[in-house]
């Protein structure tokens, strides 16, 4: 019953932001961004995927390109704060749903955001809808508009 309740706080955020419900189901899992992409049939680099990381007692959510590693340091110079790793069971007690399917909007508590500047050039985008085998299609700069995230430089190197 849990999973359905993720999805269904993803669904309800798109729709509250003007967004149609997209949400997609796979058979497969889409844990990974490249499990995510064989299952949808898009580049790696088009799955939005969502690299958390504790700021405190906060979740900070990097919704980034699937083929580009996140450098933590630049993200803590986006946000102003230090970040240290989470684990699967603070990221599923922060952000209420679990590792592989963390979606950029729909969280039980507010996330910090940040979005790799890289998914601007890919249309369309997809990202995890509450569960590893749920995804929402979008394009990258209405999901910049209703996250609300800033859009920087995050890929390592």
């Amino acid at each position: 019953m849990a999973a359905i309740g993720s999805v269904d706080r993803v669904r309800a955020a798109l729709l509250a932001a003007g967004h149609p419900d997209t949400i997609t189901e796979f058979p497969a899992t889409t844990r990974t961004a490249a499990d995510a992409a064989a299952a949808i049939g898009c580049t790696v680099a088009q799955i939005a995927k969502s690299v958390v990381f504790r700021a405190g007692d906060q979740a900070a959510l990097v919704i980034a390109s699937g083929v580009n590693r996140v450098d933590a340091a630049k993200v803590a110079a986006v946000l102003g704060v230090a970040l240290k790793r989470a684990d699967g069971e603070w990221v599923r007690a922060r952000t209420g749903f679990a590792i592989g399917g963390v979606a950029p909007l729909g969280h039980i508590a507010p996330p910090l955001l940040v979005f790799d500047r890289d998914l601007l050039a890919l249309h369309p985008i997809w990202a995890a809808a509450g569960t590893p085998h749920h995804v929402f299609s979008t394009e990258a700069a209405t999901l910049v508009r209703i996250t609300g995230a800033p859009v920087a430089e995050v890929r390592e190197g």
